[in-house]
């Protein structure tokens, strides 16, 4: 199964005069709702909070769901979004999935095609995407999985020119990594420091070019 060919019926636009009033909502399952960590701040809020300009004015949310997949996130960003970009000038998506799709058996062909879709459709009303791969896991065969699954998604949003963070291989061997995953109570999922460094990727691939700000 292959992604669809795509040409974008709406273009994402950026004022040019006056402050930028630009709504950002997170989609994604329990890493994006940030379980584990007990500041309860995740990656999610971390990023956020290093998200200024005095050009720009933010309103972010974080619709993560423990357990979702990509069909899971395919079926419900539109409607969830919907309400929390209302009056916003500038729309953007950042998507974060695959860590269940790989736990749970989806195939890779459905999994590329779920992440095109919400990608394709989401150009096509002229929201900005952001994709951040998921991280590596506490379990040799998930990761496995992942290594693959992590490559197609990179692949997927290289076809459509939207920003993609690969969260796997810098952190699979991390030793901070590895040792938050190993203390977690949560199987899979980071605490603090974990957080904290799915955060600085984030933050230092790509994140201020695609909003078009400089580092705060």
């Amino acid at each position: 199964m292959s992604d669809p060919t795509f040409t974008p019926s709406a273009e994402f636009q950026v004022a040019s005069d006056g402050p930028r009033d630009v709504g950002i909502v997170f989609v994604g399952a329990s890493l994006v709702a940030g379980v584990g960590d007990p500041k309860g701040q995740g990656w999610v809020s971390r990023v956020v909070g290093r998200t200024h300009s005095a050009d720009l004015e933010v309103t972010a949310y974080n619709l993560g769901v423990r357990g979702d997949t990509t069909a899971d996130v395919l079926a419900r960003w539109k409607s969830e979004c919907a309400p929390r970009w209302a009056g916003r000038a500038e729309k953007r998506l950042v998507i974060s999935v695959g860590g269940n799709d790989a736990a749970s058996g989806v195939t890779l062909a459905r999994h590329r095609l779920n992440l095109a879709n919400i990608l394709d459709d989401a150009a096509s009303a002229g929201i900005g995407t952001f994709v951040v791969s998921p991280p590596p896991a506490d379990d040799e065969e998930i990761n496995a999985k992942l290594d693959v699954l992590v490559e197609a998604q990179a692949d997927v949003c290289a076809r459509r020119g939207v920003p993609f963070v690969d969260c796997f291989r810098p952190l699979l061997g991390h030793e901070q990594w590895q040792s938050d995953l190993a203390a977690s109570r949560i199987a899979h999922h980071p605490g603090q420091a974990g957080y904290g460094l799915i955060a600085w990727l984030v933050l230092h691939n790509g994140w201020y070019d695609w909003l078009q700000i400089s580092p705060s």
